[in-house]
């Protein structure tokens, strides 16, 4: 079979866009890079919506270009009204917006000589030493695509099998004050000024860009997502009873659900197809975030793939233990065992918020996990440690997309 590429990435968005752009980018060594084609869907229900990433890097980074916001210190207000203010070190917390990360991936992969192809993908499987991808153009004409490896960014129809399967939900507000009312010099990171829900979670966000202009979001942890007309109820609390806005417009919005649960993701779709991003795991259970997991699982797999090497040798994006503790913080939370607004806010007061950081992002050692597990409430804990090998694993619902 003569193959249309060497490696097909399934998907435009933040995992396909950056692992193609690591396959395609010309080795400073030398060397020829491999064949790629890019599968992005054709303008339709298919794109995801414009949305935000969030990470945090030390220094600068290949994406401070196409930044809408950086913050060196982060705040937390406690359920009480306590603030805490962390500086971040060497760190900085990044905001990216889709649409601006997408232009310049665009611009990179053309500079590298990659086809993009439109196509609706309805299968991709093995076939003869190498896979398949089908599916219709933009004008419903069916199309094929053959290639050696394929990476498949799309979501999973049918989620993992979990013991505990929350979801992180959200809607978000882009706010302009009429007058100045934001501090431009830290992001709220969490606000737990909020009522709770009796299981699991609720609190506000805020991402300064100006003094009078921010990004203003509501976000829940809990079972069941909520209505626009719950959010927006919940929105126009935290902006006027909480944040103080009294002459403010909406210029923007934005809204989401991230699966959060202990299923473990299969990161393989037949010999030669494999999972990335959200759907091959990237997504870190307890937090959600996963743009900077995307990035790691990117590098890793365009270097073992431009040495010849399988991707089945690169090691998963978060290890066992980080998924184990992952575990333990989904259950205490689902049961109400844990207060998550106490909890969090302790972690940023005791601890360097660079090390809680690097906690939430899977990048800390056993000792300082073990460190950080000792200022959680132990008992809770320790008994939701104890009953996950008594739960059955079961599919959880089908739900939206991740963020």
């Amino acid at each position: 079979m003569s193959w249309d590429a060497d490696v097909a990435v399934v998907g435009a968005g933040a995992a396909g866009l950056s692992l193609a752009v690591a396959l395609a980018r010309p080795s400073p060594a030398g060397g020829g890079a491999p064949r790629v084609v890019v599968v992005e869907a054709p303008p339709g229900p298919l794109r995801s919506p414009e949305r935000t990433w969030c990470f945090w890097e030390a220094g600068a980074g290949p994406y401070d270009g196409q930044l809408a916001g950086s913050w060196d210190r982060l705040r937390l207000y406690a359920p009480d009204g306590a603030v805490i203010d962390r500086p971040l070190g060497p760190m900085r917390y990044k905001m990216l917006r889709s649409d601006r990360f997408e232009a310049a991936m665009a611009e990179r992969l053309g500079a590298y000589g990659v086809e993009v192809r439109r196509m609706a993908v309805e299968s991709v499987h093995d076939a003869d030493g190498g896979a398949v991808v089908r599916g219709r153009d933009a004008s419903g004409v069916p199309s094929v695509l053959r290639s050696g490896l394929v990476f498949d960014s799309r979501p999973p129809g049918r989620p993992p099998a979990a013991r505990t399967a929350l979801l992180q939900h959200f809607r978000g507000w882009f706010v302009r004050s009429a007058r100045p009312a934001f501090d431009t010099a830290a992001a709220t990171l969490m606000d737990f000024r909020l009522p709770q829900p009796a299981r699991g979670l609720a609190f506000g966000y805020v991402l300064p860009l100006t003094s009078r202009e921010a990004l203003v979001e509501y976000t829940q942890f809990s079972r069941r997502a909520l209505s626009r007309a719950a959010y927006d109820g919940a929105l126009r609390h935290y902006c006027t009873t909480v944040l103080g806005l009294r002459d403010y417009t909406v210029t923007g919005s934005e809204q989401g659900v991230i699966p959060m649960s202990d299923g473990v993701h299969p990161r393989r779709g037949g010999r030669r197809v494999y999972f990335i991003g959200a759907a091959g795991g990237a997504t870190r259970p307890s937090t959600g975030y996963t743009f900077a997991a995307i990035q790691r699982q990117s590098r890793h797999l365009a270097d073992a793939v431009r040495a010849g090497r399988s991707p089945d040798r690169v090691p998963p994006v978060h290890g066992r233990r980080a998924r184990a503790m992952d575990a333990v913080l989904l259950r205490a939370l689902d049961t109400g065992r844990v207060d998550g607004g106490v909890l969090f806010t302790h972690l940023f007061a005791s601890l360097p918020a660079e090390r809680v950081l690097r906690f939430l992002d899977g990048a800390t050692s056993a000792r300082e996990d073990f460190g950080i597990g000792l200022r959680t409430p132990v008992r809770p804990m320790l008994r939701s440690l104890l009953e996950l090998p008594l739960l059955r694993r079961s599919v959880p619902a089908p739900g939206p997309g991740p963020r």
